[in-house]
């Protein structure tokens, strides 16, 4: 059988070729059209080239193997390529995209977080607090709210950043009654 005036197993090799490229420029350039998979999940482009490839590589291997009617190789490869694009889907490509995307963090997140002194805070002047996090441990500039002092291992608690520098108080816990 010949398609576009090729042979059937030269036409999926070319297109194999070519998917593999357009997806390996997709990969770098995806930002770009990121906002086109929020209209369908099916429309990502992540998962039209998937299946594009997955067909092209099921009937190139298809076509060379087995002594079936093209026809049939055809619809066993949009088979295959539809099973293997919804194992890819759900299985890579949405846990992915509810992963967390970075580990940076901003200095608004750093309000409210409790830390310890570890270059003691003077009266209208700097220290340093550590903040451990998820991330892994934190060192900033810190100033005593209302211009108090804190003496070094005091735990604090930040009440806000102005300029790279926590605004912080003494951290006193909440404890019942006994």
């Amino acid at each position: 059988m010949e398609l576009f005036g090729l042979p059937i197993v030269q036409f999926y090799l070319y297109a194999l070729i070519i998917l593999g490229l357009i997806t390996i420029i997709y990969v770098f350039f995806s930002d770009i059209a990121e906002g086109i998979g929020e209209v369908s999940p099916f429309l990502d482009p992540a998962v039209v080239l998937s299946f594009l490839t997955f067909t092209a590589a099921s009937g190139y291997i298809l076509e060379l193997t087995m002594d079936w009617n093209s026809g049939v190789i055809i619809i066993v490869a949009l088979a295959i390529a539809f099973v293997l694009d919804l194992l890819l889907y759900f299985f890579v490509l949405l846990p992915l995209s509810s992963a967390e995307v970075s580990l940076a963090y901003t200095e608004a997140s750093l309000s409210g977080q409790v830390g310890r002194v570890i270059v003691p805070v003077p009266v209208d002047g700097f220290g340093e607090v550590v903040i451990e996090t998820v991330n892994g441990l934190i060192s900033k500039r810190a100033s005593g709210y209302e211009n108090s002092a804190i003496d070094y291992g005091k735990e604090v608690l930040v009440i806000d950043v102005k300029e790279g520098t926590l605004i912080v108080k003494e951290y006193e816990p909440f404890r019942f009654a006994e």
